[in-house]
């Protein structure tokens, strides 16, 4: 019988995870399409000119701002 020779694991100390699984860098102001967080911004005002331009663009979508720092959640109509 043939033995076979496994490399052995590495332990999971000495994995990093990838540099950047796609996700947004979190700030303030993160606008939400459809409850998914798409930017975020360092003031309400640019949050909301963006939100509002999408929601013009489509109607359909829930769009909305979500202030980290207060915790609350602003739908734009």
């Amino acid at each position: 019988m043939a033995t076979i020779n496994m490399p052995k694991k590495e332990s999971v100390e000495s994995v990093s995870p990838p540099a950047s699984q796609g996700r947004v860098a979190l700030g303030r102001f993160r606008l939400q399409v459809d409850r998914q967080t798409k930017a975020t911004f360092a003031s309400l005002g640019d949050a909301e000119k963006v939100g509002r331009d999408i929601k013009k663009a489509h109607p359909i979508v829930q769009v909305s701002v979500y202030d980290a720092q207060e915790g609350e959640q602003t739908l734009l109509d």
